[in-house]
């Protein structure tokens, strides 16, 4: 029997409720469920709507459909169309009439809603510890890698060398906004909205403050149709998820170039690799194009869902059971692939002798050397015009670069010294930029972002 069979002369199709039914996919909310439920049954008792007795029952019961969902042995019927009606199916049994008094000044939709906002709070909580884990481990290995130099790059061509350290934190920042933008959501996030019905609040003297303050939530609801058909979050999350997951891909597109041979900077751990079935000599940097791979799905979670929200009138929709699916799958592979990254580079082996190597190729000191003539009065975009002749001449074959640089009469040996290898990384010096002194600040203040995060996580 539906919770909604006394307006119907007979009972759903069996192809409308294989349509319908949610229940595959919406037992995650199970916890989140009972939590809600137990919030109501407690304001159903302030409110004089339940005697003591009552609540008493209906806590037990719900307390013990959570053991039995804990434990695998919670007994599901046909009937159950989705994960709240199963736990009230279930209440009732225990409990008898006063099962029956559970749902009093409640509808599914504020159910729901609260129930996926309690879910919801949970997930950014823990994909925030997960992200901050992540940062941990990028600023281990960049403490661990001193002062060695790789080449930077844009356009994958090589630019000018830059510490590894400074490489490692780029990486550590970017994952640092997504913190705080998880955060941010998180304020949104911790509205309440049992009480609000199914669209209209109630007659019935429930008190909706009262109910958000059980749920530890930080209030209630201020207008009840928005309460039911707000998904917001649910889109702010997905957001959340899909640019920390193109973060993800940006690193994992970067351990597959850097431990291919053609680069020969990272050598993965056994332990964080894959063979090949076919081809002996393989280990396959399998984790980062997972994590490149993943982006792609993140992105259509959000690109889809918000499709779903964009022509809904108020209030509430069935269109909104798309909601879960896009969100549930999203904390999943995050969830997933974070710990695999920090596994994978917490043991990569980096071959600073490659590194260095390819950093030491002269003409990544060309901007220096357009540097020291500006240092010496000769505007910058003619010092360009004269280094880039010189880079060009070289790469024509007229002479080795250093050496094209000596014999110039605006340069000289002293300008030629600025191409010998870490002369060039030694001689940024710029705030945030990417030489020793810079990024020995760097690291202090990363770290002292990092502890304020996992601070604003731990009383979120």
């Amino acid at each position: 029997m539906t919770l909604w069979s006394g307006r119907m002369g007979s009972g759903p199709a069996a192809a409308m409720m294989a349509f319908t039914v949610s229940l595959d996919y919406d037992k995650e909310l199970a916890q989140d469920d009972l939590d809600g439920s137990a919030a109501h049954v407690e304001g159903l008792g302030q409110a004089g709507l339940l005697d003591p007795s009552e609540v008493a029952a209906l806590l037990a019961a719900l307390g013990t459909a959570r053991d039995e969902l804990a434990s695998g042995t919670f007994a599901f019927a046909a009937s159950d169309e989705d994960i709240h009606t199963a736990i009230e199916r279930r209440v009732t049994e225990l409990a008898g009439a006063t099962g029956a008094r559970l749902h009093t000044g409640r509808s599914r939709n504020d159910q729901v809603a609260t129930a996926l906002r309690l879910y919801t709070r949970r997930h950014l909580r823990r994909l925030g510890g997960l992200l901050c884990d992540l940062q941990e481990v990028l600023a281990g290995r960049a403490e661990q890698a001193g002062e060695a130099v790789l080449p930077g790059y844009t356009h994958l061509q090589r630019a000018q060398p830059v510490l590894l350290a400074h490489h490692l934190l780029a990486h550590g920042w970017a994952l640092g906004r997504d913190v705080d933008r998880l955060l941010d959501a998180l304020v949104r996030v911790e509205v309440s909205p049992l009480g609000a019905g199914a669209l209209a609040g109630s007659s019935l003297p429930l008190d909706p403050d009262a109910t958000a303050a059980r749920l530890g939530l930080a209030g209630r609801f201020e207008n009840s149709l928005d309460a039911v058909s707000d998904r917001d979050f649910v889109a702010e999350s997905l957001f959340v998820c899909a640019l920390a997951g193109v973060h993800l891909s940006r690193l994992g597109e970067e351990i597959v170039l850097f431990s291919s041979d053609e680069f020969g900077f990272y050598r993965l751990d056994d332990a964080w690799a894959t063979g090949s079935s076919m081809l002996p000599q393989k280990k396959n940097p399998d984790v980062g194009e997972l994590a490149r791979g993943k982006a792609g799905r993140l992105v259509g979670h959000l690109a889809g869902f918000l499709t779903t929200l964009k022509g809904l009138p108020l209030a509430y929709n069935r269109d909104l059971q798309e909601d879960k699916e896009p969100l549930f799958d999203a904390f999943a592979q995050l969830e997933l692939a974070l710990p695999a990254l920090c596994g994978l580079l917490g043991t990569v082996r980096f071959d600073l002798q490659a590194m260095a190597k390819a950093a030491a190729a002269p003409a990544l000191g060309a901007v220096d050397l357009a540097e020291w003539l500006v240092e010496r009065g000769m505007p910058f975009r003619e010092a360009h015009g004269v280094v880039g002749g010189l880079v060009r001449a070289s790469l024509a074959g007229d002479g080795d670069l250093a050496d094209l640089v000596a014999a110039h009469g605006a340069l000289g040996p002293e300008a030629a010294r600025l191409l010998e290898p870490g002369a060039a990384a030694a001689r940024r010096r710029t705030a945030g930029g990417a030489g020793a002194v810079a990024v020995a600040v760097q690291r202090g203040r990363f770290a002292d972002r990092l502890a304020e995060q996992r601070a604003r996580l731990a009383t979120a």
